[in-house]
């Protein structure tokens, strides 16, 4: 079983990498049973501040890394909360702080298309020169309150596009098929096995 190290201790994430790489002998393990820190998120953009994790991850560890740097982007909100997602309500925020928050702002507001952005960073070591980078989307909109208590983050507001029910109310098998880490996954495997890293 070969192992990678995620870097990230968010249980939701860490539970949807094992779903999707069960198949392939790949035991994702959180960074946090290697005692490694949080890094400063420094980048300005998901792809910088996954490479980031990526690189801190794998030099701690001495294992090949993958790092997921996600968030919403809110059109009316001019792409906010977009890469603070995570901590848009402050540094130690519980997602529910998150996403009252960003109902909140969104009060008397018509427009409310937004999307999920997702990138994965695939770093074989910590000096990776040329790691995967996959990027994906996942259109939608908030709703005007919380349903659903499946998923993590900002699933219990955001409506899938085509969709009545938030991301909270879908199955893991559904939303991995829809979503836009599953969609990026998806992108990231077909990267693994180009490099012969997965059969």
């Amino acid at each position: 079983m070969k192992q990678i190290v995620l870097a990230s201790g968010n249980k939701g994430k860490l539970r949807e990498f094992n779903e999707m790489l069960a198949d392939f002998q790949i035991s994702v393990l959180a960074q946090s049973e290697f005692d490694v820190p949080e890094v400063a998120e420094t980048g300005t953009t998901f792809v910088e501040n996954a490479i980031i994790k990526a690189r801190h991850a794998a030099a701690i560890t001495g294992l090949a890394a993958i790092a997921d740097d996600s968030g919403l982007e809110v059109d009316c909100l001019d792409g906010a909360p977009g890469i603070y997602s995570a901590r848009y309500a402050g540094a130690n925020a519980s997602d529910t702080d998150n996403w009252q928050k960003l109902l909140a702002a969104m009060d008397g507001k018509a427009q409310r298309s937004a999307r999920f952005q997702c990138v994965l960073v695939y770093m074989r070591h910590a000096k990776d020169p040329t790691p995967i980078i996959c990027q994906a989307s996942w259109e939608g909109r908030i709703a005007e309150a919380a349903t659903g208590t499946q998923g993590h983050g900002y699933d219990p507001i955001f409506i899938p596009e085509g969709l009545q029910q938030s991301a909270a109310e879908l199955s893991g098998e559904q939303k991995n098929a829809l979503s836009h880490r599953g969609k990026a996954m998806v992108l990231l495997l077909d990267a693994l096995r180009a490099k012969g890293v997965i059969a």
